[in-house]
């Protein structure tokens, strides 16, 4: 799926199923709540906490659910996800071009050195 084709395909549910988007400030809100959500699951799971017996363990429908969330923010204030991450993109690439590449601490092997 391509971003323009989820914008497309989370409107049309949203107009269908969800009436109308919520405030973009609600959507924020919402956005803020579900990043939470994958933050338990990153801590539990490759952190120190462990995981409570019933709690939910699923970190691809969490990461969906932000990506829905921040797809109606996107639509609502009419960002073209396509031209937003092509751009940002560019961006990254001619400010870390090199940055990354001459950082000890990423070129070194795993062991530390």
């Amino acid at each position: 799926m391509q971003l323009r084709e989820l914008q497309d395909d989370i409107d049309a549910w949203v107009r269908t199923y969800g009436v109308r988007y919520f405030s973009e400030l609600t959507n924020l809100g919402i956005l803020m709540e579900e990043v939470g959500e994958v933050a338990r699951i990153m801590t539990r799971r490759y952190g120190d906490q462990s995981f409570k017996g019933t709690e939910k363990n699923d970190l691809a429908d969490e990461l969906a659910d932000v990506l829905f969330v921040l797809t109606c923010i996107a639509n609502q204030t009419g960002v073209d996800l396509t031209e937003a991450v092509r751009s940002n993109l560019d961006k990254k690439t001619k400010r870390d071009k090199d940055r990354h590449w001459n950082n000890p601490k990423l070129t070194r092997g795993t062991d530390g050195q």
